[in-house]
This record gives structure tokens, sequence and C-alpha cells, in this order.
């Protein structure tokens, strides 16, 4: 059986691969540039944005070597671009369904299917949504979940960001810049993000704190026009006139085609040893969509970069001995 030769029984022929890639976030970029340094045929797949969350960031101050910080969509161009100069191969469509086929592991695509050797799975998370009237009707007519991508849409307006972790107030600063006033909405009485990002967003005049306060409905039309409020501890209700509302509160992973293939924890996170490996030999989770991820750049690329050392390793000790 040549490389490419595979054919499943009953099925269209199966293109073969090393190393599968399946996300094109920071996890799966740097997986990608070490898979493909150790000379491995390495394919990356992303359906949607490469560079998920990073591509919609403006500046990133936090990432070692880059003093002066670097644009979002820039850094993932960067990363892309030496990765592919190694030999990654990018694919923009989505996985549909992943199997194990020992000792591989099939891939399928709307454009075909893949046998892979090793795969890691680098799919990222999506932002939660708030689940309130008004919310999906408006989204995109006021509601975001990128201020960095839509707060320049509200120069002059004022707008509301409910969350209390890094990322609102990242995003609250940002939307500090084009906004007349940022509503900070938290439903606790403490905020959870780090102790940079509160003394910067404290000293920033347009923004203001509004605590133990839930939203109930997002109201407008054809564009939002304000929020209606519920404090947690009174039970008080009050509306908030805003054109914009930036939702950040929390995130959930993008683990549905592990669901069945691992162990998950009840958040969706894959549980992975110190090498990114799960309990399936050959399958990897790097990222955000593993269980205990920091959540920051810089620890998502050393994720994949793990991942992928790991995952040729593996294939070595599996599959190059017998040749």
């Amino acid at each position: 059986m040549t490389a490419r030769a595979y054919r499943a029984e009953g099925e269209e022929r199966v293109q073969d691969v090393d190393v599968a890639i399946i996300g094109g976030g920071p996890a799966g970029l740097a997986a990608g540039l070490y898979a493909a340094r150790a000379r491995r045929r390495s394919v990356l797949w992303e359906g949607a944005l490469l560079g998920g969350q990073i591509a919609a960031t403006g500046t990133i101050e936090n990432y070692p070597g880059l003093p002066d910080g670097i644009e979002g969509p820039a850094l993932v161009a960067a990363m892309h671009g030496q990765a592919e100069r190694f030999g990654l191969e990018t694919h923009y469509e989505a996985i549909t369904a992943l199997q194990r086929e020992p000792p591989y592991y099939v891939l399928d695509t709307a454009a075909g299917r893949y046998r892979a050797k090793a795969v890691i799975v680098t799919a990222g998370a999506t932002p939660n949504k708030l689940d309130v009237p008004g919310e999906a009707e408006l989204t995109g007519k006021g509601v975001s979940y990128c201020a960095t991508c839509d707060a320049a849409f509200f120069k002059g307006d004022e707008v509301a960001v409910i969350g209390g972790g890094d990322t609102a107030l990242d995003e609250g600063l940002f939307a500090a810049r084009f906004a007349r006033r940022v509503h900070i909405i938290h439903r606790r009485s403490a905020l959870r993000a780090s102790a940079l990002l509160q003394e910067r967003a404290r000293a920033q005049p347009k923004i203001d704190f509004t605590w133990n306060t839930i939203v109930t409905r997002v109201n407008g039309r054809d564009a939002v026009t304000s929020l209606s409020l519920q404090n947690v501890e009174s039970a008080v209700a009050s509306e908030l006139a805003v054109s914009g509302v930036f939702v950040f509160i929390g995130q959930t992973p993008n683990s549905s085609l592990l669901d069945g293939l691992v162990p998950l924890d009840r958040g969706g996170h894959a549980y992975v040893n110190l090498w990114m490996e799960t309990d399936r030999p050959g399958l990897f989770v790097a990222g955000d969509v593993r269980v205990a991820a920091a959540r920051q750049l810089v620890s998502a690329a050393g994720d994949g970069a793990t991942a992928a050392i790991r995952a040729d390793h593996y294939i070595a000790e599996r599959f190059d001995r017998g040749r």
C-alpha cells in the first residue's frame, strides 16, 4: 500500500499526510511551523478566519521579543508565512469528521478524505453569548463580540462592554479610543482581569463600571438603542442607552470533533498530558480547546510547538522504524 494509494473499502481515494493540524490560530500555526521544519508533510485546515481571535486583535503587547507591540493581523501573517516557508500546506476548509482507523486517523472535508499518522487539534474556542432577547437579532447591528473589529463604527457614541476578565478590559480600552463613554457591566462586585489591565481601565476617564448587574435584554429594531439591566442583589431593573454592546463573557471550546473520541471535561475541554497527548495514540490537543489552558497567545503557541515535537517523535517511533 503506497503513500497515496490508500483506499477505504467502498470509498474514494484518501490522501496521506504525516501531521494533520485542525485550526489556524496561534497554536495551529506554531504546530505547523515545528511539524514542517521536522520535514513531515504537514497540512493545516482552517474553516473560518486564519489566526483565530488573534486576527481580530489590535495591538499585542505581551508577546515576548516584541517590546513595541504588533498588530494581530500582522503577527498572524508573519507566523503563517514563516510556517509555509518551511513547507506547511494550508487548506481553507472545515474538517467535518474525524475518526480513528488504527494506526491512522481519517479526516473528512467537503473536498475529500485524508489519512494522517498524527493529528493536532487546535480548533480554539467560540465567544459565549448572553442568550437574552434581542442579542441574536441585533448581532451585526450593534451587538459585537470583537471591539477591535467594530469599535470604530461607534465613534462618539456610548457603548457597553459585558464582562470582567482580561479580554473585556482590553477590548473596553480599545473601544475607548472611539466611543464617548464605555460602560463596563459586570455581574460580580470585583473584576477577574489582571492588575495591569484593571489599573489602565480605572485610569481611563471614558470608562465607568456597573457592578453586580446582568443584561436581560438588548433593545432596538434596526440597531441597538439600549440595554435592559438588572441588579443581581437588589433585583432593581434599569435601562442604559447605548448604541453598541460588546460581549466578553468567556468562550466555549470548539471540541465537537473530539466528542466521543477522547474524554472531555464538563466545559468541553480535552484532557491532555504535558506533551499535549490525549489518551488516543497520535492524537494531540493544544491551545484553548484543552483543559487548564492559560488562554494567552504565548501559551497557545507553546502548546502547538510542544504537540508538534511530540507528534514527530510519535511518527518516528510508530511508523519510521518499520521502513
